[in-house]
């Protein structure tokens, strides 16, 4: 669980719910200070300016949706026998974090679209989705053609596309229902289909 000081945490979750309203570029400290309840001041003792906050509430958020993927059950035999299947499971409750989050999908999505983003994204530390990247691992060992992919690619398509869908579910221009979640994974898989298959052994 994603665990800070109180009144750090009540700035981070105010400065996220400011970017919802102000956009990124937009929000000041003010009004970061004012959903929060404390002085600007008191917000210039946790974070050196707007900036930092910006890049320590994205790693908030990041932290949290890595989370997902800690208490799910993953069966590597399931891939081979039902690999669109086993993608779903993993995929589904990490949808419906966004869907539920709705002042984070929309700071995330503003976020990863930014000019912040591009040189934060240099050095950022992404050690927290070890257990993301260790299925992502079963997965490429049971479906070697997923290597072939421009992996910057693969990721823009799935987690960014799926971050986006859930912007337009709590933003109210798609239904937040069953159906829509269906839709979008069959959106989402349907290029990924033709590399979900086992290689038989090459030819000589």
């Amino acid at each position: 669980m994603v665990t800070l000081d109180d009144t750090k945490t009540r700035i981070i979750l105010a400065a996220i719910k400011a970017v919802r309203q102000y956009g990124l570029e937009g929000v000041r400290i003010q009004h970061v200070s004012q959903l929060a309840g404390i002085s600007a001041g008191a917000i210039y003792r946790y974070f050196d300016g707007k900036e930092q906050l910006l890049v320590e509430c994205f790693t908030y958020v990041d932290r949290q949706a890595a989370e997902i993927f800690e208490d799910l059950s993953f069966d590597p035999m399931r891939m081979l026998t039902d690999p669109l299947g086993a993608v779903k499971e993993l995929w589904l409750p990490y949808f419906r974090f966004w869907t539920s989050h709705p002042d984070e999908t929309v700071f995330y999505h503003r976020f990863r679209d930014s000019t912040f983003f591009p040189q934060y994204d240099k050095s950022r530390d992404v050690a927290y989705f070890k257990t993301f990247i260790g299925m992502v691992h079963a997965f490429k060992k049971a479906f070697p053609s997923l290597d072939r992919i421009n992996q910057d690619l693969l990721w823009l398509h799935v987690l960014t596309a799926t971050v986006m869908y859930a912007k337009y579910v709590v933003e109210g221009v798609l239904p937040n229902d069953q159906e829509t979640e269906e839709t979008v994974f069959r959106l989402l898989t349907t290029g990924l289909s033709g590399y979900l298959r086992p290689e038989g052994p090459r030819k000589k």
